[in-house]
């Protein structure tokens, strides 16, 4: 998979794509990322890439042409382009698992007040990671792009993803480990066990448990 991703503040992402399993998938040919700072499209002398909102209003607002220019230069014939915007869909392990089938994304960091609408027309997908606003999409954009690679075949051991909160609906179950006993706290005499099937089936009784407690709308869902 290739990921370009657009934004004003290219070395926010320096760290992202530097360390841990972003990283290593990168190394291991899993994913390309590339990292693009809008202004460097500007045809604006200044490389000015907001300007003030017509009818008024406090804040500045990207305007269209940088946009536009750098999705043309990126995209290809099977490119899915993605807006983060708190507008947009709210995010979901579904939705990561649905990219994982595109062979190319661009991810659009807004910033400022927001975004010319025009942009709006050359966009795919508009998606939100929450009903909360944050200074840019920059941080978005590295949890969307993190949630999707972990996905993909050979970064990480299938287990550990098919085992995740959400998927089926159902919150993770508990996870221990050593010492047995930790200040009064003891791991669960079914997990000491060596008994897979009474293992497998607290554990699928602890994320009902789980999901009914902090997220009964999960359930609702199956």
């Amino acid at each position: 998979m290739k990921i370009d991703i657009l934004t004003l503040f290219p070395s926010m992402f320096d760290g992202f794509i530097s360390e841990s399993i972003i990283k290593r998938a990168i190394d291991k040919k899993l994913v390309e990322i590339n990292i693009h700072n809008i202004r460097d499209y500007s045809t604006d002398p200044h490389k000015k890439v907001d300007d003030y909102g017509f009818g008024g209003g406090k804040g500045m607002v990207l305007m269209p042409q940088p946009i536009f220019d750098a999705v043309e230069d990126l995209k290809g014939e099977n490119t899915k382009i993605i807006l983060m915007t708190p507008q947009g869909i709210k995010y979901n392990q579904e939705v990561a698992y649905k990219l994982t089938n595109e062979k190319h994304l661009i991810i659009i960091c807004g910033h400022y007040e927001g975004f010319d609408e025009r942009i709006r027309s050359i966009v795919d997908l508009e998606v939100s990671i929450g009903d909360f606003v944050l200074t840019g999409g920059e941080i978005p954009a590295m949890a969307v792009s993190d949630s999707i690679i972990r996905l993909l075949d050979g970064v990480i051991i299938d287990e550990s993803h098919l085992n995740d909160s959400f998927n089926n609906n159902l919150l993770d179950y508990p996870v221990y480990t050593h010492p047995v006993d930790y200040k009064g706290m003891k791991v669960p005499d079914v997990l000491l066990s060596g008994h897979h099937a009474n293992i497998n089936k607290w554990r699928l009784e602890e994320q009902i448990k789980r999901t009914k407690e902090r997220r009964p709308d999960l359930l609702e869902k199956r």
